[in-house]
């Protein structure tokens, strides 16, 4: 109770009298004021009855009274007795007003009255001179109460005074001690915490019997070891006195058993609980052991040996749980030392004393350090450490909910809000990170004790409170945000009244007020429901502000034009994404950005993976000459600075923080990762190395040969291209603001002063490398280019003497006219000459390839085109317009090589010739209906062998000879006759060989005069005599074909002039040679109707293929012929025949009348044969 409240309850008494009493003020102080205020003050206070307080104003009230108002400072104590009555008996009080303060079980409260000033002024109110001090007893100790008294009462009120004060926020405190004094308070706080908290030990006292005592004084006395004698002998055997004795020793094991035998549950208190218990049994078991090993212990044992009572003597040491305690699972002399390794020195202290959140994670920092170091030392079973773990976790947690309930977050400003519970949360980092390690301390521990696996894990105490925190502060950020985007002079200033007539600013205001209201550091299941039911209604005033941003911001996006207008709106209003209903209101548009920006920031890195060599920057950046490290370096930059520009537009979406959402945690993770592989620094660096490795220097001498992998060697430019590069990279990496070493950049100014005639010179070997490839490639001009090839050979061998010296030392020359003999600008002339040289052969080469490639193929098409006279000429007119336009240029060896190439061409022309003749046989060979799909045989066969041809040959056609049988005066005849057909077909076959026989051949001398007037032979000018290189029957075959075809019809004709035998013979004379036998007349008979076949058909012609034999004028009259014969000759047999049927009918009928006139008795006997 305050003063003030004394005050008042005093009813209207301010110093004890009426108002009406008006004392002297020189007289000495009135005790009856100082009565009247205590018995105004202690009823309500204490408790006490009126007529109770009669025992407090006895014989010397008064007297104490006015020598307490008088003394230079001091205190006065009120103390309420409680007298002992019977157990049913109401409680009686007496009370008693002393100035030595006595504390006494029977004590219930004490009244302490303190003098704010050096006496009493009977003229002020007590209450204003006074502090009141209720001091409650009556408990087993008094830590409890001095404890609240300090942690609820003096520290408080001593911190409020310190924070309310300005010079609290600056170094003033620092300089008036007043953090120490703070740490002062929390170590007397906390050392009547652990006073409360404290196990008691028992102390044992060993109760010696008086003659043990009086012998052990007595050989003390005389300076000798006690022993037995010291006793008198009578007693040694007094049953009385070794019972006694007996008896004291039984106590003595009980006694110690109760404090061997106590225990404690670590998981139940604190971590100081824990500490004190082990530390205190230390001191009560030494304690024990020292009266153990004492002169009259010593001596009670060794009477009760000497009276045989060995059953008390024996197991004294067992009975007490001294030495077998290990083997029961807790503890003996030596562990007890052991653990109390890691229990002292223990700066738990540190942890309980913090005044601030540094302080607290620099006391987790020792205390895990400790337990770290000493686990390693002390046998601390594991089993044990995990909840002393647990208890330290409440110890940290309580002494955060102090620290940070004495800020008052809910008050505190955003900034000092977001400090604190950023060093909370490093602070919960600390624990997490700490606790890491004591695990794989923990697990090392067991394994080297061979204990009993267990898990290594912790319920932490502060969990929740760090679960409370984390959202805490999310929540604290998402209102703050809020708050700024509503205030005056934010983006939603000026809609403040005009959107729905409310403003938002004070209704944000007015939500948060309920949040003020309730504890939000109170993590209890009560507190957790006050802080939802405060939370909602927080979310239902803050939701209608919500609804008008989100009507305003949807506007807004809603008549933006494309996406970077939305891009701006999202940049303005980004603070508020945070919160979830604005966030979902807009998820469409901020799905669709974010969309936009992941597919852009996807793009960069598809452009990094394929690397700078295979980008398009690598091309543009070779066609502005920039070398490859700068130009890497440039190319990384560029999508650096694209991807800023992106993670910009993810913050203009998502908002400050969007690193902490999950899609920005994403992004974030991999815009990091991204970056780091875009350092520039590392390839700089690496490109330094490399350079400062090699030995780059410029001389030695212009060319180098050069062994190649495969074999042979190949000419070079002793000059290492990468000193043409160095010289670039160290101008661009100057440009790019990067340090080069001062060596390189000198290297660097060497190779510019040569790099003109160095590119020159590996030019042009380059082109000649190329030239002589172009040549080996196309292995029909090395003797047409021959004489540029040898010129530019010589000019090799003459730099082969010269050196890059000249070029260094001499690099300006050129700038100045030359000598009269040109020897100062020799080399420099070679660099030109060389280059002319191996131009002209360049030149020339390209320019036969382009001939050349045309005879080739003109040369190919000659064994695909037409076969015909004209296709034939016009290609072998380009070949011989090439070859002319050869030796008008000049070119060496070209009689030689057109030699060889008029053998390529014969080759060719020989195909052609064998081809045509094959050709020519299956055309000639072919007859009737199989014509056709024989040549469509043949065109496969030739287009799986020779693609895209066309062969004028497949249309050959051998225009077919008619020959008409035809009778004239009763002669058959054939008209024409088959020589004409022979000498036809003979003259066809060598048209056709005509065509490429009659070629003119090329000639390479068209040019030459002295050929001109040469006479040439008829071979020389065209392909005749191709007919003699056939080198099988190939020429021989069409004119066998001939003769066949020639037998074959003279052996058809014959068939027909056969028939002229009809118009020949005479029928009497084939009568006469058949004469009377039927079998020659049925055979001829046979024969006839055979031999009708040939001209009995309705067929008016035969052909053979490239010949007609049309025998239409003859056949009528040659069957009308035929018919005549074959009646004449049926006839003359019908009437033979006849003759010979009556001739048999007449010879079986004269054996059947032989048959009847035989007896039946006649043919019983043998057998008759017939």
């Amino acid at each position: 109770m305050s003063s003030q409240e004394v005050e008042v309850t005093a009813n209207g008494l301010t110093n004890g009298i009426t108002n009406h009493d008006t004392p002297d003020s020189t007289t000495q102080f009135d005790p009856s004021i100082f009565r009247s205020y205590l018995l105004a003050l202690l009823p309500p206070l204490i408790g006490a009855e009126p007529d109770e307080l009669e025992s407090l104003f006895e014989e010397g009230f008064d007297e104490k009274i006015i020598r307490f108002a008088a003394d230079n400072g001091g205190s006065i104590y009120v103390v309420k007795v409680k007298e002992e009555v019977e157990d049913d008996a109401s409680p009686i009080h007496t009370y008693q007003i002393t100035s030595h303060l006595v504390y006494h079980p029977t004590h219930v409260t004490t009244l302490a009255l303190i003098k704010r000033g050096p006496t009493l002024d009977p003229l002020t109110p007590l209450a204003s001179q006074l502090h009141i001090l209720n001091l409650f007893g009556g408990e087993d100790t008094p830590y409890e109460g001095l404890h609240a008294l300090v942690s609820s009462g003096v520290k408080p009120w001593f911190d409020a005074f310190v924070g309310s004060r300005a010079g609290g926020r600056d170094g003033g405190d620092t300089r008036m001690g007043i953090p120490m004094t703070k740490k002062k308070f929390a170590e007397l706080e906390l050392a009547l915490l652990h006073l409360q908290q404290n196990v008691e030990i028992p102390e044992v006292h060993l109760v010696i019997h008086p003659v043990i005592q009086r012998a052990v004084e007595q050989a003390v006395a005389a300076k000798t070891a006690p022993n037995i004698s010291h006793i008198p002998v009578n007693l040694l055997n007094d049953s009385s006195f070794l019972n006694s004795l007996q008896a004291h020793v039984n106590q003595w094991i009980k006694a110690i058993q109760a404090v061997t035998k106590l225990t404690r549950d670590v998981g139940s208190g604190t971590a100081s609980q824990e500490i004190n218990f082990w530390l205190s049994l230390e001191r009560a078991l030494d304690g024990i052991e020292t009266q153990l090993r004492s002169d009259e212990v010593n001596m009670v044992i060794n009477c009760l040996r000497n009276a045989k009572r060995f059953r008390a003597t024996v197991s004294f040491i067992a009975d007490t749980g001294l030495k077998d305690a290990t083997d029961q699972g807790k503890y003996s002399f030596r562990d007890l030392h052991k653990y109390n390794q890691l229990m002292k020195d223990f700066p738990l202290n540190e942890l309980l004393s913090s005044t601030d959140l540094d302080k607290v994670q620099e006391s987790l920092t020792l205390i895990f350090g400790h337990i770290n170091r000493k686990l390693k030392l002390s046998p601390y079973p594991i089993r044990r450490a995990l909840p002393f773990v647990e208890a330290i976790s409440r110890d940290f947690n309580d002494q955060l909910l102090r620290i940070l309930t004495s800020h008052r977050l809910a008050y505190t400003p955003y900034e000092t809000f977001d400090r604190l519970l950023a060093q909370t949360m490093n602070n919960f980092q600390t624990w997490d990170d700490l606790f890491k390690e004591f695990t794989s301390i923990a697990r090392d521990a067991i394994k080297r004790r061979g204990e009993k696996f267990i898990p290594i894990k912790v319920n932490p105490a502060h969990a929740k409170l760090q679960e409370r925190l984390r959202y805490l502060r999310d929540w604290r950020k998402q209102h703050e945000q809020l708050a700024v985007m509503t205030g005056p002079t934010k983006g939603l200033g000026g809609v403040r009244m005009d959107v729905g007539g409310m403003d938002m600013e004070e209704e944000v205001k007015e939500a948060y007020e309920v949040i003020k209201r309730i504890d939000v550091l109170d993590v209890t299941v009560e507190g957790t429901e006050i802080w939802v039911a405060a939370e909602n209604a927080y979310n239902e005033r803050v939701s209608r502000v919500e609804n008008q941003i989100i009507a305003r911001l949807r506007d807004r996006l809603g008549t933006a034009r494309n996406a970077n207008e939305m891009f701006r709106v999202f940049s303005k209003f980004n603070a508020l994404f945070v919160r979830p209903k604005i966030r979902g209101a807009i998820q469409e548009y901020q799905t669709q950005l974010i969309d936009s920006v992941k597919e852009d920031i996807k793009h960069l890195h598809d452009k990094f993976k394929t690397q700078y060599r295979f980008s398009e920057a690598y091309h543009m950046s070779q066609m502005r000459d920039i070398p490859p490290i700068a130009g890497t370096i440039i190319w990384a930059r560029q999508i650096e600075r694209q991807l800023l520009t992106y993670m910009k537009r993810v913050e203009d979406v998502l908002g400050k923080g969007w690193e902490l959402y999950a899609e920005g945690q994403k992004l974030q993770t991999e815009s990091t990762a991204f970056r780091k592989k875009l350092e520039t620094q590392p390839v700089f660096d690496a490109w330094r190395h490399d350079i400062g490795r090699r030995n780059m220097v410029v001389d030695g001498c212009l060319f180098e040969i050069v062994r190649l992998r495969g074999g042979g060697f190949q000419l070079a430019v002793n000059f290492d291209p990468q000193i043409i590069t160095l010289f670039k990279e160290v101008r661009n990496l100057l440009w790019l603001n990067f340090q080069v070493p001062h060596g390189i950049a000198s290297l660097a100014k060497d190779a510019k002063r040569v790099y003109s005639h160095a590119v020159s010179l590996m030019e042009t070997v380059r082109t000649y490398g190329q030239t002589l490839d172009l040549v080996e490639k196309n292995k029909g001009i090395e003797w047409l280019v021959a004489e540029y090839r040898n010129e530019s050979q010589r000019m090799i061998a003459k730099g082969m003497n010269i050196r890059w010296d000249y070029f260094v030392n001499h690099y300006d020359t050129a700038r100045y006219p030359s000598n009269a003999d040109g020897r100062d600008n020799r080399h420099i002339q070679f660099v030109r000459e060389f280059a002319s040289v191996v131009s002209v052969l360049q030149d020339k080469t390209n320019n036969v390839i382009d001939l050349y490639k045309d005879i080739t193929h003109a040369v190919e098409e000659l064994a695909t085109c037409p076969y015909t006279a004209e296709a034939f000429s016009e290609l072998l007119t380009k070949v011989q317009a090439a070859i002319d336009r050869l030796n008008l240029e000049g070119y060496a060896n070209l009689e030689h090589w057109v030699a060889e190439l008029d053998k390529k061409i014969e080759g060719v022309l020989l195909q052609r010739l064998t081809q045509i003749i094959h050709v020519w046989c299956a055309e000639f060979d072919d007859d009737g209906d199989d014509r056709r799909d024989l040549r469509d045989a043949i065109i496969k066969r030739r287009d799986k062998r020779l693609k895209e041809e066309k062969f004028l040959e497949v249309n050959m056609t051998l225009k077919p000879i008619v020959h008409e049988i035809r009778i004239q005066n009763q002669v058959i005849f054939l008209d024409p006759p088959i020589e004409y057909a022979r000498s036809s077909w003979i003259k066809q076959l060598h048209d056709w060989l005509g065509v490429v026989c009659r070629l003119r051949r090329i000639q390479s001398s068209r040019y030459e005069i002295g050929l001109q007037m040469q006479e040439a032979t008829v071979a020389e000018k065209s392909y005749t005599s191709l007919l003699t290189r056939f080198t099988d029957n190939t020429l021989g075959r069409p004119f066998s074909l001939i003769e066949i075809k020639v037998q074959q019809l003279k052996d058809y004709v014959a068939k027909w002039l056969q028939f002229q035998s009809l118009w020949d013979l005479e029928a009497e004379y084939v009568f006469n040679r058949l004469g009377d036998s039927l079998a020659n007349w049925q055979q001829l008979l046979t024969e006839i109707k055979k031999a009708r076949s040939t001209f009995d058909t309705s067929d008016t012609q035969k052909s053979f293929g490239v010949c007609v034999i049309d025998y239409e004028q003859v056949q009528a009259r040659v069957n009308a012929k035929y018919d005549a014969w074959q009646r004449d000759i049926l006839s003359r047999f019908g009437v033979k025949l006849g003759n010979a049927m009556k001739e048999m009918h007449a010879a079986i009928l004269k054996a059947r009348n032989d048959l009847e006139h035989q007896s039946i008795e006649g043919l019983v006997g043998p057998t008759r044969r017939f």
